[in-house]
């Protein structure tokens, strides 16, 4: 039986060649193996649009995407706080299927919910402000009316107002929250939960209303790739380099 494949938070940008190359290792490689992988959100460090396919660094991670499901490995993206402007285009152009903001898979039989994560960070309350009104989708619609230069500079702009707030935060308001996490396992009625969007890959065994569940955290990527592999063998972090 062929593995599922687990990722997130590659953040891939021109100026990431290590992580770029570690992608493109994992595309030509392990991901040519796999049944399904599943990018579990920000795949990009930004995406201001789906005409950032004009884009050469853009359109090479695109074309990798769509050698692998015209190869028939089913690809699935899950969209994070970095590339939530991922849209039809974007789907087309790669073969791959459009995750919503949780899904349930199955894993080796067990139903498991996935998704990127940064919805559980409720104690992050600007940060939860700023995610609803993104995510709206009149706001959204607004945004890619805005010529693509100008695009660009917004993103600019909250990436760096982003990492000067980020700066100020205590560690604990940037990871998931306790009651947001049983909420969730409660909510889609599974015992096992795989995320990424924190940067603190772990595996967590923890009680909720009496069940043992379980929430993997996947790791970032930076000049290797990390990925999470379900086989027949059981779950195995595996790591790719350029």
């Amino acid at each position: 039986m062929k593995p599922t494949l687990f990722l997130s938070d590659l953040h891939l940008a021109p100026d990431r060649a290590g992580a770029a190359a570690a992608f493109h290792a994992f595309a030509r490689g392990p991901a040519r193996d796999a049944a399904a992988i599943y990018i579990l959100g920000d795949l990009f460090d930004v995406w201001i649009g789906d005409d950032q396919l004009r884009d050469p660094f853009a359109r090479s991670i695109a074309d990798a995407l769509a050698a692998l499901t015209a190869a028939g490995v089913a690809v699935f993206v899950a969209r994070g706080n970095r590339d939530f402007l991922l849209g039809d285009a974007f789907a087309r152009a790669t073969g791959a299927t459009m995750l919503p903001e949780q899904q349930i898979v199955d894993v080796g039989g067990m139903r498991v919910v996935v998704l990127h994560g940064d919805e559980m960070c409720t104690g992050d309350l600007d940060y939860q402000r700023f995610r609803a009104r993104m995510r709206d989708g009149a706001t959204a619609r607004r945004l890619l009316r805005l010529p693509y230069p100008l695009r660009r500079g917004i993103a600019w702009y909250l990436r760096r107002r982003s990492r000067a707030a980020n700066a100020l935060k205590p560690e604990a308001i940037m990871d998931v929250d306790a009651g947001a996490v049983a909420d969730m396992f409660r909510r889609h009625g599974v015992a096992r939960m795989i995320h990424g969007h924190t940067h603190r890959p772990a595996r967590h065994a923890l009680d909720v209303d009496g069940q043992p569940r379980e929430r993997i955290v996947l790791a970032d990527w930076d000049d290797r790739g990390h990925y999470l592999e379900a086989s027949a063998a059981g779950l195995h972090v595996r790591e790719v380099t350029g």
